[in-house]
This record gives C-alpha cells, sequence and structure tokens, in this order.
C-alpha cells in the first residue's frame, strides 16, 4: 500500500483538482493510504508585520470550512470523502460563500454528519488550534508553501494538476501514482511544462 499526505485548504481550484483525481483513484480502489492535511492559504499570505490568522480568523474566509474539514475527517471518516468533495464543490462548481455557515451545515447534514457538533469545535477553538496545529507542522517539518503539497517518504512537493477525472477512476490512479512516484527522484527538483497544454 501506497502512503502519502496531501495538504489542502477549500478555496484554491489546484487543490479542488489534485484531491478529486485523489478522491476518484480510492473510489476506483487505489491501494493508498492517504493523509489528509489542512494548509491555510490565509495563514501563507499574512503580511510581514500583521498578526496571524489563527488570531483572527474572522478575516479569513476560508478558515472555517477547513475547521469543518478537519471536524469530519477526525470524528467522522467514514463521511470524510464524501463530505470533503462536496465542500471543494461547493466552493468551486457552485460559487457559493465558505463562509456561510447554511452552506457547510447543508454539506454535512447530506453526508449524515451533525453540524452542530463541527460548529461547537469552530466556536470553542479546538479545531483552530488543530488546523494551526497541522498546517505548522507541515511547515516546519517539509517546508510547505502552498496547496496542494504531496508529501511522501520524507519528500514535499507543490503540484498543479490541470485537468479533473470526473468518473475516469483509472485515469485519477494513474495520475497520482505518477505523482507519488516522481517525488521518489530526489534530484528532480522542478519540472513545468512550458505552455499549457489544455
Amino acid at each position: 500500500m501506497t502512503d502519502f499526505a496531501v495538504t489542502w485548504d477549500y478555496r484554491c481550484p489546484f487543490a479542488r483538482n489534485a484531491h478529486e483525481h485523489v478522491l476518484a483513484g480510492l473510489a476506483a480502489g487505489a491501494g493508498w493510504d492517504v493523509r489528509f492535511v489542512p494548509f491555510s492559504l490565509g495563514q501563507v499570505h499574512v503580511e510581514d508585520g500583521e498578526s496571524p490568522i489563527w488570531d483572527r480568523p474572522e478575516d479569513d474566509s476560508g478558515i472555517v470550512a477547513l475547521q469543518v474539514g478537519v471536524h469530519v475527517r477526525d470524528t467522522a471518516p467514514e463521511a470524510f470523502l464524501g463530505v470533503h468533495g462536496a465542500l471543494f464543490a461547493a466552493r468551486h462548481d457552485q460559487g457559493q460563500d465558505l463562509r456561510d455557515r447554511d452552506v457547510l451545515a447543508k454539506v454535512l447534514a447530506d453526508h449524515g454528519v451533525d453540524a452542530d457538533a463541527a460548529f461547537a469545535g469552530v466556536d470553542d477553538g479546538s479545531l483552530l488550534a488543530q488546523v494551526r496545529a497541522e498546517h505548522e507542522a507541515a511547515a516546519t517539518d517539509h517546508d510547505v508553501w502552498g496547496v496542494p503539497t504531496f508529501i511522501h517518504d520524507g519528500a514535499a512537493a507543490f503540484v498543479r494538476l490541470l485537468d479533473r477525472p470526473g468518473e475516469d477512476g483509472a485515469h485519477a490512479r494513474s495520475t497520482i501514482d505518477r505523482v507519488v512516484a516522481l517525488l521518489a527522484v530526489p534530484n528532480l527538483n522542478e519540472f513545468k511544462h512550458t505552455s499549457v497544454p489544455f
């Protein structure tokens, strides 16, 4: 079984693309053990001299959804993959505001998750502390600076996938398998097409 981690923030379209590949591959039976790691783009974009987003989460448009995702991942893992995909869809396919708790509550209810329990963890600060700890660990341990970053066997790489897999599980599996395989090539630091092939 291949194990890897991948970072996410629901606002990033490239994170959406990569996570859709991961979700479609898992649905198609890929032998992966995936650790989903929250990473706040709001914190990454804090200017020098500004207070960290952890001290003013109300200023960040994605932090509540990130906390809700972590809550589901840790307390209702059987629902996580569905909720995870639905939160990306709410933001990117439906154009919904992930600061709106009604939007988040509907996604949770649609997947049988108690929204009140999730929001209790948001309101008491425990989920924010969890997101912060995982974000800071990724930044410290692997120099992560964005999403999606794949982490495998001590190596980490930011990856931009340009397509969405739809229902093509075979394509999703082969794409992610190639990404993880490239992480094992230590002398390959950057590989970027000179033009967009799509």
